[in-house]
């Protein structure tokens, strides 16, 4: 069993980025790409594995030298839970991380603490990066409010949850005002 690796859920990148596109931020769909290659290219050196139910983006993740685990779900929850059962007899601990981080410089020699990292977004109320040891019944709950939701999961399970809200990685571009 391999220790860790990165995984990254990541959409078809002409329907990514929906509040963009609706704040009539131009070409969403390169923005959703470049976003995405800087994030891939930064989990270097740790392995990395991108769910997506598109086959351009899995062309896209295997050009880049990452895994594809495709995924057949109909939300991020449902995709990042699929994933996360499907590669506990392979590695140790994943580190979930989203493909939309404006600086994720730094990913690939992160070295999370034992238990569960969160790393939150901007508002402190989302979850960018998430570190957990496999094997967990850990049910992921992205979406409003996940930092919170993430916390309270591993509490309930007993596990020992670090918060990090003043990362590099806090950064993520979900609409206009992301971008400055």
């Amino acid at each position: 069993m391999s220790n860790d690796a990165f995984v990254v859920p990541l959409k078809q990148f002409d329907l990514a980025k929906e509040r963009l596109r609706a704040g009539g931020t131009n070409d969403v769909t390169t923005l959703a790409r470049t976003l995405a290659l800087d994030v891939l290219r930064n989990c270097a050196p740790r392995h990395v594995i991108v769910v997506s139910e598109s086959e351009a983006i899995s062309h896209f993740a295997e050009a880049q030298g990452a895994e594809v685990w495709y995924s057949t779900a109909t939300s991020l929850n449902e995709a990042v839970q699929g994933a996360y059962g499907g590669l506990s007899d392979r590695f140790e601990r994943l580190l979930i991380v989203h493909g939309d981080l404006r600086s994720p410089e730094g990913l690939g020699s992160f070295n999370p603490v034992e238990g569960i990292t969160i790393v939150t977004d901007h508002h402190g109320r989302g979850t960018n990066v998430l570190a957990l040891p496999t094997g967990l019944d850990f049910h992921f709950a992205y979406g409003s409010d996940s930092a919170q939701l993430h916390v309270l999961e591993a509490q309930r399970l007993g596990i020992d949850v670090t918060l990090i809200k003043d990362s590099p990685w806090r950064f993520d571009v979900d609409e206009p005002s992301d971008l400055n």
